[in-house]
């Protein structure tokens, strides 16, 4: 009885010595504050690059051939339709287009992942940060599978940077709400630098860089969140299939009117295919 009691308090003992040096290599101090509640700091409708206009003023480095699904989008929206637009009917945006922050984020560091939480949709991201490689297969996600290393730049004794690289999607995926599209062999390599202003820690800079096979060469976007001035900030919840009047039957979009009815989403725009429901007899 007395070697079991023994053996029980070795295995305790060596539990906990593992627990708290765990709790001893994080120093959270080590690391940049990144709490509280983060917004996009750009103006006007989300966009991959926020220096510039969304849709064609973007000035994606686009091949041909996507150049002309991107006309083709726009031409559609014109008449009422969504395009090449695959969120309307609540699907994630994805990245590199999530990282637009429709409803704010929150960041969580902890010491072998860190966690960007997005209130749109919960459409959220896990970093690994423990010097993991890349797994022999990625199941294919909207977000990809991320690894992340902190840096230590200008040697200043703490982490300053969070360079991160995503691969592994699926899609449809487009870069913002006009439908610009990105490859759909869905091979992209998304490459990221997160760091805080030098000179103004409420401001975080991401700086994206998107390598895809629908572009020309690898298209760089930097854009900055701002960090809400309130400590216990507002966190309303965003459910977008919650009240979400659209519907996409064959690849077409419709929408669903005030009664409940299906209608057109554009003019002249043929009824889906009843085949299998009763017709009424005239």
């Amino acid at each position: 009885m007395l070697y079991r009691s023994s053996v029980g308090a070795l295995a305790l003992a060596a539990t906990l010595y593992v627990a708290l040096g765990d709790a001893r290599a994080f120093d959270e101090s080590k690391y940049p504050n990144l709490k509280g509640q983060w917004l996009r700091g750009d103006p006007g409708p989300s966009r991959y690059d926020p220096s510039k206009p969304a849709g064609r003023g973007q000035q994606a480095p686009l091949k041909p051939e996507f150049q002309a699904i991107l006309e083709a989008s726009l031409a559609d929206q014109a008449k009422g339709g969504q395009g090449n637009d695959p969120t309307y009917t609540c699907l994630s945006p994805g990245l590199p287009r999530v990282m637009a922050n429709y409803e704010g984020a929150e960041i969580v560091i902890t010491p072998n992942t860190t966690h960007i939480f997005m209130e749109h949709i919960h459409d959220s991201r896990r970093i690994y940060t423990d010097g993991r490689a890349w797994p022999a297969y990625i199941e294919p996600s909207f977000n990809g599978y991320s690894i992340g290393k902190w840096i230590d730049e200008g040697g200043t004794g703490r982490y300053n940077v969070l360079e991160v690289e995503s691969r592994g999607f699926k899609g449809p995926r487009a870069y913002d709400n006009t439908g610009l599209p990105l490859h759909p062999d869905n091979e992209s390599i998304v490459k990221e630098r997160i760091y805080p202003d030098k000179a103004d820690p409420n401001i975080l800079h991401i700086d994206m860089t998107t390598t895809d096979s629908a572009l020309t060469r690898p298209w760089l976007a930097m854009k900055k969140w701002r960090r809400v001035q309130n400590p216990r900030p507002v966190w309303r919840e965003s459910v977008c299939s919650e009240s979400n009047s659209h519907v996409e039957i064959a690849g077409q979009g419709y929408f669903l009117s005030g009664d409940g009815m299906l209608m057109p989403a554009k003019k002249d725009q043929p009824p889906p295919d009843l085949r299998y429901f009763p017709q009424a007899q005239k």
